[in-house]
């Protein structure tokens, strides 16, 4: 399996947003398609929600990437 790091830019990210912009869904559309065909995992269990809110410490998997989400620069201690 391929193994990626998003690191956030806020808070969380929408989880159309993340396959997006982390690659694996060539555009917005596709990553609706690819999350409504139940294909993405968060945490483990199957997710249908396009925009559901992903944290930091949260894990996605899609076929055979996984994408291990970590928390903005800014909110890391000095």
């Amino acid at each position: 399996m391929d193994r990626t790091q998003f690191r956030l830019r806020e808070e969380w990210v929408a989880l159309d947003d993340l396959l997006k912009a982390s690659g694996l869904a060539p555009s917005g559309g596709a990553a609706k398609a690819l999350i409504a065909s139940g294909a993405v995992m968060l945490d483990g269990q199957i997710e249908t929600r396009k925009t559901k809110k992903v944290r930091a410490g949260q894990t996605v998997a899609t076929g055979e990437a996984i994408i291990d989400v970590l928390a903005s620069a800014s909110s890391l201690p000095p």
